[in-house]
C-alpha cells in the first residue's frame, strides 16, 4: 500500500510540474520586430518571392519571431522579408502561402518563410521560427495558441519548443530539439504535404493572395473561465 501511495504521489508531481511548465511557466521573451507585427501581411503576392541571392541581410542578421501572447491579432507581415541568404544544403524551397485542400485539415492556411538555416510558418495566430537569428535561440521556444483558460483577462495557453531540420527534403519539428519527430513538412509535385502532431496529413495547394477570412485567427481553445473576466 506503501509504494502505491509513493507512485500515485508521484504521478501528481509530474502532472503538476509539467502542467506549470506548460501554462504558468514565464512566457519565451516576445523578440518579434514591433513594425513586422503591426504591419498587415494580406496585402502581399505571395506568388512573387524574393531572390534568395546573398543581396540582402542573413537570417543571423534578423530578430527572432514569435507569438505575442496566445496569438497575433492579425496576420503580419513576413519575418523574413529582408533576408536573402540562400538556402541551406539540402533544404527544399516550401516557401509560400498555402492552403489545405485534401485530407485532415481542409482550409487550414499557412505562410512559410525561409532563408539560410532559417525557417518561420505563420498560422492561426502563431509564429514559429527555428533557425539562427538575432536575439534569441534557434528553437521555437513559443506558444501553440489554443488557450486552455482564463484567469481574468489573462490567457493561458501552452508553451511549445521544436527544432525545425531537414532530413532529406523533408522539414521534421523536433520536440524540444532533440526529442521525436512530431511534424513534418515537404513536397509532392506542386503541392506542400502537411503530416501533423495529431496523426492527420494535408495537402495543400498554393495561394498568391490572404482569404480575407484568415486576417483575423479564430479564437482557439476550450478557454475555461476560471476567475474573474468578462
Amino acid at each position: 500500500m506503501r509504494w502505491i501511495v509513493r507512485i500515485l504521489a508521484a504521478v501528481v508531481l509530474l502532472f503538476a510540474a509539467a502542467f506549470w511548465a506548460l501554462f504558468l511557466s514565464e512566457r519565451p521573451p516576445l523578440t518579434t520586430d514591433p513594425e513586422t507585427l503591426a504591419g498587415d501581411g494580406s496585402r502581399i503576392d505571395y506568388c512573387d518571392l524574393p531572390s534568395l541571392d546573398g543581396s540582402g541581410k542573413l537570417a543571423a542578421d534578423i530578430p527572432k519571431g514569435n507569438t505575442p501572447g496566445c496569438g497575433y491579432a492579425h496576420f503580419p507581415l513576413p519575418i523574413l522579408a529582408e533576408c536573402t541568404e540562400p538556402l541551406a544544403e539540402g533544404a527544399a524551397d516550401i516557401r509560400g502561402l498555402w492552403i489545405g485542400v485534401e485530407g485532415g485539415h481542409v482550409g487550414h492556411v499557412e505562410r512559410v518563410e525561409q532563408c539560410g538555416r532559417r525557417v518561420v510558418v505563420t498560422s492561426s495566430g502563431i509564429i514559429h521560427d527555428s533557425g539562427p537569428n538575432r536575439t534569441a535561440g534557434e528553437n521555437t521556444n513559443d506558444t501553440e495558441g489554443a488557450v486552455l483558460f482564463t484567469i481574468g483577462d489573462r490567457e493561458y495557453c501552452p508553451r511549445t519548443s521544436a527544432a525545425m531540420v531537414w532530413n532529406e527534403g523533408v522539414l521534421e519539428f523536433h520536440v524540444f530539439g532533440w526529442g521525436p519527430v512530431v511534424v513534418r513538412r515537404y513536397l509532392d509535385g506542386e503541392q506542400l504535404v502537411w503530416e501533423y502532431a495529431d496523426g492527420s496529413t494535408t495537402r495543400m495547394d498554393r495561394l498568391c493572395t490572404l482569404p480575407a477570412d484568415q486576417r483575423i485567427p479564430r479564437p482557439r481553445g476550450r478557454r475555461l473561465r476560471l476567475f474573474g473576466g468578462p
